[in-house]
Order: structure tokens, then sequence, then C-alpha cells
């Protein structure tokens, strides 16, 4: 069979997946510590056949490129823009890094950070009510909640004059964020736990803590509609190499008759 149906299905097959990216991207483009995708392509290489289709000795110069496929979607880790909500429970990360919390069945994920409350047994927590792995106890009477750059959290106690630290948020820094596994809502998980270290804001490379301002996803529309357009160019490509193999074919089986 004409081997043009395989290569320009499997180049349709790329490019679909490609644009499924940039449009998880462009759909999340308001999405607070949103991180953007890019698609990683590999050219897949087939070894040459005979007449009856078997295959010919196996060297270099016997294989040949037969199309392409997605080998990755890996996450672009830059920073998105700080912007300044002057909201307390507001936390972002200014640099590298991810805040830790304790995820269902106490597995942790990782989170670029968003907007925190008080969870109904009185632990600093994010918006869904996931727990910071620091396990801060914030009292009752507390007011006036403070988070320092460097990850100190204060408070006025009993109507206290002077704040009292009731805990410290860590920075989890990861050796190669792109073995992060994307479990959605902004949270990430190690595939290997070894990979986590825990770090104080602002040391050892690490981001330091921006309390009242929210980090704004990575994702720039120009760069998406340019990426976009160029997908679609390249999936009309294919859908005619599949068109000229059928044509082919078409003419083929005319000259049989």
């Amino acid at each position: 069979m004409n081997g043009a149906f395989y290569i320009g299905a499997l180049g349709l097959d790329a490019q679909q997946r490609a644009l499924d990216v940039v449009a998880n991207n462009i759909a999340n483009i308001n999405t607070i510590g949103f991180k953007r995708q890019t698609t990683r392509f590999s050219e897949l290489v087939a070894a040459l056949r005979d007449g009856d289709d078997m295959p010919v000795a196996q060297s270099g110069a016997n294989e040949t490129i037969s199309g392409v496929a997605v080998s990755g979607t890996p996450h672009v880790w830059s920073q998105g823009e700080i912007n300044i909500t002057g909201q307390p429970y507001d936390l972002a990360i200014s640099g590298n890094g991810f805040l830790e919390l304790m995820g269902p069945s106490g597995r942790p994920l990782l989170w670029r950070g968003g907007t925190l409350k008080v969870n109904e047994d009185g632990y600093l927590a994010a918006s869904d009510g996931m727990v910071l792995r620091s396990m801060i106890s914030v009292p009752q009477s507390a007011t006036n909640l403070s988070i320092a750059p460097n990850g100190i959290v204060s408070a006025l106690v009993d109507g206290s004059a002077q704040p009292r630290q009731i805990g410290r948020i860590d920075v989890a820094m990861v050796k190669d964020p792109d073995t992060l596994v994307d479990d959605g809502a902004g949270y990430y998980e190690a595939s290997d736990p070894s990979q986590v270290l825990t770090a104080e804001p602002g040391q050892e490379g690490s981001g330091q803590l921006v309390q009242g301002a929210l980090e704004s996803g990575n994702v720039q529309l120009t760069t998406e509609m340019v990426t976009l357009m160029l997908l679609q160019r390249a999936y009309a490509a294919d859908a005619q190499v599949v068109q000229a193999g059928d044509q082919l074919m078409s003419i083929a089986n005319e000259l049989r008759r």
C-alpha cells in the first residue's frame, strides 16, 4: 500500500495533538500560576522493504524517514507576572520552587501558589482545602496574618500588640521539573520523591514568597497564535499528502482496468 497514507496519517495525528496543547494553553491564559506546555516532535525511522514487502538488510543506509510523532509535551517553567492584589491570603512565589500540599491519601502535591484559607480544622490550606505540608495552625483569635518573604508566618494572637510567629512555609525545589506529573488544577506530583528538596525561601536558589500577590500564567497569546497558524499549515500539508496518495491509488486502479 502507498506509504503516503501512513506518513500523512501520522503527521495529521501529531499536528492534532500539538493543536490540542496550544488550545489548552489559550484556554488557561487567565489561570493563576498556569505553566504553558510545548510540543516536541521526533522523526520515525523505518527499514526499507523489497517488492514482496519484506525488510531488506538493516543498516544506516537502508532506513528512511516514515513520518513524525509527538515525543512529549513538556511544561515551560518560566516565571509568570506577579500581580499585586493586596489580599493577605493571596500568595505567590517570585523565583523557583513550589509550595508543598498534603494531597489525597497524604501524598505530597506541588503548587505554585494562589489563594489560601484557614480550613475547618484551623490549618492554613489552599482554597480547595488541601493543607500546606508545613501544617501551620492558625489560632481562632489570630488577626493580621503576615507571611514574610523568607516564609515566616506571624499573626496577632489574643489581642497582643506584637505579632507572634505561628509557623514557616518552606519552598520545595525539584531537581528536574520535567519529571513532574501534571495532576490538573495547577497541582503537580513528583514521579520520584527523591527529586524534591525542601529549602528556606530565598535560599539555595529557591524563590521568595510574596504575600498579597498572585502569579499569572506564563502564556503569551501572540506566541500561541503564531504557533497555531504554523500547526494549521502543517496539518493542511499532511492532508494534501494523504490526498496525493489517494490520487495515486486511483490512477493505479484505473491502469489495472
